[in-house]
């Protein structure tokens, strides 16, 4: 577990890319969070949530095998990206099934239908294809490109954000197009300038054997930012779009602080796929949780800081839901280390145990969320008790996870191979 020289490097290269989109992430969510309302803010984010689950579906959750032959066997990658292609068409039909039936229920009547479908168009098809090939770009190993991308696609929102502001827009439906038009411009520039060049082609055979890897994936993918993304969808839905708006304002902050663990992740995941397995024992194990606790409350501890003397510094809206950083200390660590768990499963190919996780941590978190939310909603008592809830799923994820890790890899992609 040592880290070597090329090893620090590859992780300062991810790191540098992080922290760039971080810096432009940052101003691109103050002007958006600050300029349209905090009604039409939640509405916005709550979708954006939604594009971002759907968007798994995409190509059947065919990525998984694109990064893995990306990490391993480079040579298949044009079979692998022509597979992608065909499958993505393949899909669509039922992502926009999927789209209608979350809009019936959660969105009739709060957000109109047009910006609901440009910002899922956003989500779904343009940026995903940005992650697929930031994603190839990091099997390759070639993570300066990676990192490049990500920050140029960000920079294209903030520049977006920029001109909306600047024209004095404050409408979410104006916004949807913006968005859609940056969204789609970084999807181009991923296409044209950082796409592997490969020669495309049709391999049938590979395939077949490869799409239980796939749909396994896309099922845990789409259960993984389910979980995540279901806090924002329940508090709209039970506490109201302005509640909404405080509590995604308040995640995004945590969410921002996660960069540097999110990085560390990354190189985890190549590891233990490049070398079968991972060393060390629980001592280990326990000094890596405590790493990632201690980064992610220092992270909303150095926001929670600079707040105090200058409680207006990240605009009007955001120094509204500052109050609820501090009652939420404890979140961030919770949130990451269930973030980190999802990545070691995946990286050991525990892809059916870890979707039997991530349901029964979903179901959990809903039920205990929804309770804090009923029970304390009025008096925005329920950001305290975030704390017991995360700390709860965390305590779930911990306690499956090294049981399954102990047992050793046991996926169907994993006996698709051994056969």
């Amino acid at each position: 577990m040592l880290p070597d020289r090329a090893a620090i490097l590859a992780y300062l290269t991810i790191l540098s890319g992080s922290a760039g989109r971080l810096v432009i992430s940052l101003v691109y969510f103050l002007i958006v969070a600050n300029t349209l309302t905090l009604g039409d803010f939640g509405l916005f984010a709550t979708a954006s949530a939604t594009g971002l689950i759907l968007s798994r579906l995409l190509a059947f959750g065919f990525v998984s095998p694109l990064y893995r032959v990306a990490t391993v066997k480079p040579r298949l990658l044009g079979a692998y990206l022509a597979g992608f292609a065909g499958l993505s068409l393949a899909s669509l039909p039922l992502i926009l099934l999927a789209a209608a039936l979350v809009y019936a229920l959660l969105f009739s009547g709060k957000l109109a239908v047009l910006p609901f479908a440009l910002i899922l168009l956003a989500e779904i098809l343009c940026w995903r294809l940005v992650e697929v090939v930031a994603i190839v770009n990091n099997g390759l190993r070639r993570f300066r490109q990676s990192a490049l991308l990500v920050i140029i696609g960000s920079a294209l929102r903030t520049l977006a954000a920029l001109l909306f502001v600047g024209l004095g827009h404050r409408s979410l439906e104006i916004w949807a197009f913006a968005y859609l038009a940056a969204t789609m411009a970084a999807m181009v520039v991923a296409l044209v300038f950082f796409l592997p060049r490969t020669r495309l082609r049709f391999a049938q055979r590979l395939y077949p054997r490869r799409m239980a890897d796939a749909v396994y994936a896309s099922a845990a993918e789409i259960v993984f930012y389910a979980q995540a993304e279901l806090d924002k969808l329940l508090v709209l839905g039970l506490a109201g779009d302005r509640s909404a708006g405080l509590y995604v304002i308040a995640m995004r902050v945590i969410d921002l602080t996660a960069m540097p663990v999110r990085s560390f992740n990354q190189m985890l995941v190549q590891k233990i796929m490049t070398e079968r397995g991972l060393a060390g024992g629980p001592r280990r194990l326990a000094l890596i949780e405590f790493c990632i606790a201690a980064v992610s409350i220092a992270g909303l501890g150095a926001v929670i800081l600079m707040l105090q003397p200058f409680p207006g510094l990240l605009g009007r809206n955001v120094s509204e839901a500052a109050y609820l950083f501090l009652p939420m200390l404890l979140v961030p660590a919770f949130r990451n280390l269930v973030e980190y768990h999802a990545e070691l499963l995946y990286a050991r190919e525990r892809t059916g145990s870890r979707i039997a996780l991530l349901c029964a941590i979903t179901a959990l978190k809903a039920a205990l969320l929804s309770w804090v939310l009923l029970r304390f909603a009025a008096d925005d008592g329920w950001a305290a008790w975030l704390n017991l809830v995360f700390g709860l799923v965390y305590a779930l994820s911990a306690a499956v996870t090294y049981r399954l890790l102990a047992q050793g890899p046991a996926s169907p992609a994993a006996a698709l191979r051994k056969r």
